[in-house]
């Protein structure tokens, strides 16, 4: 017992404590200023390294008799229910994110927005809500976030006042401080979910039916790239996620990512990741420099993450060079603008190349373009499927094989609408048929119901 005390005599000294902090009714601004108040008393008592050793029970019996002698001491007189939300809150603040450690915990929950101190809001099922959740001022919340970045060895101040990092179970933290930050810090965490949601549970959800699901399997089992396009939040990772399961188990997988967010499922994946520059602005290690990298690994596919800049063209000569079904995401918010911010990065690559050239080599590359949105009523859907054809002069050609049409909304709001298949049937049926792999031609009949 008492493993994590420090010395008794060290522990007698600090607790003369303020008598600003006497009794008083535990009201909710109450309840966050004693929180934080006792977290830091704990930090003069508890050794920390003893914590390592210890499981979160172990720590959490020994936290509560502490916290109620130092509740005693200042004449807190609270219930049990109380006294067991602060020693949790307590906990949360020793070992975890204080205030948002119970929203990490809400599998409910898919982003945590903080915007100061005293406003924290949530998605919940594609739409924003507001939570009680609060800090007890901007030094605790600046507290928190300085602990999230120093476990990442990034720092965040007036110096470099915005950071990208991410927690220890791969959730993607952005976070901005003052003077960036005019009304306080900024902290945005999308959670990494702990189970990888697969294409039947899309399929569940009515985000991908299962005529397209099938296609999607077909394709990517047949080794075709894949290019995903869609706006921000729409799922563009969770569909590459889901995508991914169709990979041969024989296969060696590259990928390349600013944040480790994807989750294969196979084996063989080596998992490369893009490192910032230090202090001193040196040691950066961008998805072009593991693209290049990635070409020395004999990997099968590589799949990037998402495409940002210059990569691009790397992305290009790795698909046009041996690495076929390789796949990658892009933000745009049609299959034809996808195209057009691939041409953009490409010309972000330093390398001049004619126009001509740029777009014969994007048609030569991606052989299938998905194209996923998040809906007004917070649903996501995958919104068409086209086959890149090739060229006729300087344009590329496409056809949409699949598609969703919107045609309303009901009286909750939500939006109205129905998978279609658009009658044709893709040139790539060949290069399946090759494989192994037949689709049955009414699948692609615009008359065959899509459900």
């Amino acid at each position: 017992m008492w493993q994590i005390r420090r010395d008794r005599q060290n522990e007698t000294r600090l607790n003369a404590w303020h008598a600003a902090h006497a009794a008083s009714p535990l009201r909710e601004d109450r309840h966050t200023e004693l929180k934080v108040i006792l977290h830091q008393r704990l930090i003069g008592i508890i050794n920390l390294s003893a914590l390592e050793s210890m499981s979160r029970q172990q720590v959490e019996v020994e936290v509560g008799e502490i916290v109620h002698e130092q509740l005693a001491l200042q004449k807190h007189a609270l219930n049990l229910q109380e006294r067991a939300q602060l020693v949790s809150d307590v906990l949360d603040e020793l070992l975890g994110l204080g205030p948002l450690e119970p929203l990490l915990k809400d599998q409910s929950v898919t982003d945590i927005l903080v915007n100061g101190h005293k406003s924290v809001f949530v998605e919940r099922d594609g739409r924003l809500v507001k939570t009680p959740a609060r800090f007890k001022d901007e030094a605790h919340l600046l507290r928190i976030v300085q602990k999230i970045v120093s476990a990442v060895g990034r720092r965040i101040d007036e110096a470099s006042p915005f950071v990208d990092a991410r927690l220890a179970d791969g959730s993607r933290v952005n976070a901005v401080v003052p003077p960036l930050a005019v009304d306080g810090a900024l902290l945005s965490i999308r959670k990494f979910a702990r189970e990888p949601i697969c294409m039947v549970r899309l399929t569940e959800l009515g985000s991908v039916p299962a005529p397209m699901a099938q296609l999607l399997h077909a394709v990517v089992a047949a080794r075709r790239n894949v290019l995903i396009s869609g706006g921000t939040g729409s799922g563009k990772t969770t569909l590459l996620n889901a995508m991914s399961a169709s990979i041969d188990e024989h296969e060696r997988i590259v990928t390349i990512e600013d944040a480790a967010e994807l989750q294969l499922q196979q084996d063989h994946v080596a998992r490369l990741e893009t490192r910032p520059a230090n202090v001193e602005g040196r040691g950066e290690i961008t998805q072009r420099d593991l693209l290049k990298n990635a070409l020395r690994m004999r990997p099968d596919r590589i799949i990037v993450g998402e495409v940002r800049a210059g990569e691009a063209f790397d992305m290009l000569q790795a698909m046009n060079t041996g690495h076929e079904g390789s796949m990658t995401t892009v933000h745009a918010n049609s299959p034809r603008d996808a195209l057009s911010r691939v041409e953009q990065m490409v010309g972000m690559s330093g390398i001049e190349i004619p126009l001509r050239s740029v777009r014969a080599q994007i048609a030569s590359a991606f052989h299938v373009i998905v194209q996923i949105a998040r809906l007004s009523d917070g649903s996501r859907r995958l919104m068409s499927i086209s086959e890149i054809t090739g060229m006729e002069g300087e344009v590329i050609t496409m056809q949409e094989i699949f598609r969703f049409k919107m045609t309303g909304r009901r009286e909750d709001g939500s939006v109205r609408g129905h998978f279609e298949a658009t009658d044709i049937r893709p040139k790539f049926m060949a290069d399946l048929a090759d494989r192994g792999i037949t689709l049955p031609s009414s699948l692609f009949s615009a008359e065959t119901p899509i459900r």
